[in-house]
């Protein structure tokens, strides 16, 4: 019998999709605004192996939108809050922590083929190009994250294949270059949103070295990831 902890979501999901979100392995790539939330949601719907991906430190303006970012995580590795996290949740859940930058430099450290789902919830093209590329080759199920920033509305994402989107520049950029790659189809979350334009943001991007910062608020990027997150239970799942 499933252990109480996890006991409302078999409610709902059943013994056997339990079972099955036990057993699985999935490896979550970024862990930001919106990656964090993320593990969260599959950290307390009983998923038994995973695999966090991210280069950066925990930073004061991750603070005002990033789950795993508190005054006490501050400068911790994202990967490591993460870990702790997780561990606080689900003592039971086997996390392995990668503190890399992924892309095309680092994707031969990873064996895609063994997880059982991917969630790429990174921030550069070429990264996600390449997340997308090594999980078609492995026939492993992707979820991919478009754009979050400089949006409101957290409730006009929505879920789709790559072919079906509209309004997202990111999207549109995705699909053109997979398509060069052979890649017709990709599950994503994505926003039609008009992305609003950001003020005050040039002396900050001059001082970290940025061509320019998005402005992000507390719930977009939070939704996007739950979104992203329980189309993940529900496909592990089976229901």
């Amino acid at each position: 019998m499933i252990h109480e902890q996890f006991f409302r979501t078999q409610m709902l999901l059943g013994e056997l999709a339990m079972e099955r979100l036990q057993k699985a392995r999935v490896a979550v790539f970024g862990l930001g605004g919106v990656g964090g939330y993320v593990v969260e949601a599959l950290a307390r719907s009983g998923v038994g192996q995973l695999d966090l991906i991210d280069n950066d430190t925990v930073g004061l303006t991750n603070l005002n939108r990033q789950i795993l970012a508190t005054y006490a995580t501050l400068d911790m590795p994202k990967t490591e809050a993460a870990r702790e996290r997780v561990l606080q949740i689900n003592p039971a859940c086997c996390v392995r922590t990668h503190t890399l930058f992924f892309g095309p430099d680092t994707e031969g450290q990873f064996d895609f083929a063994q997880y059982d789902y991917i969630v790429d919830a990174i921030d550069t093209v070429t990264g996600k190009l390449a997340l997308v590329q090594k999980a078609h080759s492995a026939g492993t199920p992707i979820i991919s994250c478009m754009g979050t920033g400089n949006k409101l509305d957290a409730a006009a994402f929505q879920v789709a294949d790559i072919s079906k989107t509209s309004m997202c520049p990111l999207a549109r950029v995705m699909r053109k270059e997979l398509k060069k790659r052979g890649i017709a189809h990709l599950k994503v979350v994505y926003s039609q949103e008009e992305a609003q334009t950001p003020t005050g943001w040039e002396e900050e991007a001059t001082a970290i070295g940025k061509r320019q910062i998005p402005g992000s608020l507390s719930y977009v990027p939070g939704a996007a990831g739950l979104i992203l997150a329980g189309e993940v239970i529900k496909d592990i799942a089976g229901v």
